[in-house]
């Protein structure tokens, strides 16, 4: 008979779950392993919440098991190292993003590309290597293979620097690998809310001019005034597309729902790109002809390795990059995740975890 989440390792833990369909999260208590030859233990501080910890709590996606602890963008304290642990000492402040294993044999791996290994093993709602389930981040304690963790630099603050490790590597990785991060360069950011504003802040940061493209009107002042987008453009409006046509030598896409591809595509220059990062639900329409007349390109990215996270976040300490965050208690989790889905969030939702977590 299997064990309960409380009696399968021997490290006592507590976190905040989902247990059905409902998607309401409520205290639970689990236990994690012992901190092995190559693992870090953490007591977490913060946790961002990530639009996927949405989708996974009520079964969006229709694979989740239940019950199940989200939190994917993960920071704290090093509390214990494991005998063969190189990379970090106690008191070291780390991170742990979207995954905490893979094969590390395959060629991805062999990359640092471990997001792309076929035996990815997400920080949640997977299961790990010993056959017991992942528990993420809205959770006291982590426990990770030093190869999952980050060293988060001293001058990045935990808080505003938590949402970095989803949504930070989910714009950085694609603006690197599709080469759409040189000084000079025209870059569209389609979407301004949990990725769109970071995907400004390290457009700018890497000397592009940015042109911010959305639905709502009334988030001009806050993408050019607050965050430093040179332009802002309503999608829906034919006229601005009209003058911006053939403009952009990329466009990354951060969008969930369902929307038109092709006023994006007439956006690009010949040979320019179009990234999506955003994961709608249904299938998008697009044309072959405008790829085939301006040799462009539609592509996308599912988040970073592990090099890549930690390169992303020392270059976002280097550039004094965070997220626009708003800090809650625990307690204000399920609260949150009905505003999240309404989209009434200044960008991200940061869990104070280490002050409101409590069992008691």
């Amino acid at each position: 008979m299997s064990k309960s989440p409380e009696d399968e390792h021997p490290r006592k833990a507590f976190a905040w779950a989902a247990r059905d369909i409902t998607g309401i999260l409520f205290p639970f208590k689990f236990s994690r392993r012992e901190t092995g030859e190559e693992d870090v233990s953490i007591k977490v501080m913060y946790c961002g919440i990530c639009h996927s910890d949405l989708h996974a709590i009520k079964n969006d996606w229709g694979n989740t098991n239940y019950p199940i602890v989200p939190g994917h963008e993960i920071v704290g304290v090093v509390t214990e190292v494991g005998s063969k642990v190189n990379k970090f000492k106690v008191g070291d402040k780390a991170g742990i993003g979207c995954m905490v294993g893979a094969c590390h044999a395959c060629d991805d791996c062999n990359k640092g590309l471990e997001n792309y290994c076929q035996k990815l093993i997400y920080t949640y709602n997977s299961i790990y290597h010993d056959g017991t389930k992942t528990y993420g981040g809205y959770s006291d304690m982590m426990v990770a293979d030093q190869r999952y963790v980050v060293l988060f630099p001293e001058n990045l603050p935990l808080d505003a620097g938590a949402p970095l490790l989803c949504a930070g590597i989910t714009v950085y990785s694609p603006m690197k690998y599709y080469g759409i991060c040189e000084p000079g360069m025209h870059m569209g950011v389609v979407g301004l809310g949990g990725l769109g504003h970071v995907a400004v802040k390290f457009a700018k940061a890497f000397g592009m001019k940015v042109t911010v493209i959305s639905t709502s009107a009334h988030k001009k002042k806050e993408a050019i005034e607050r965050l430093g987008a040179d332009s802002f453009m309503v999608s829906r409006d034919p006229e601005q597309l009209k003058t911006a046509m053939g403009t952009m030598d990329g466009i990354l896409d951060t969008v969930s729902a369902v929307h038109s591809l092709l006023p994006l595509l007439g956006l690009l220059k010949n040979h320019g790109k179009l990234v999506m990062v955003g994961g709608p639900a249904r299938p998008l329409e697009l044309l072959v002809f405008p790829l085939l007349t301006g040799r462009k390109s539609v592509g996308g990215t599912l988040f970073g390795g592990m090099k890549e996270t930690q390169e992303m976040v020392d270059f976002a300490a280097a550039h004094k990059i965070t997220a626009d965050i708003e800090v809650i208690p625990m307690e204000y989790v399920n609260t949150a995740m009905d505003r999240l889905a309404r989209g009434d969030v200044k960008y991200r939702f940061v869990i104070n975890v280490a002050e409101t977590l409590t069992d008691s």
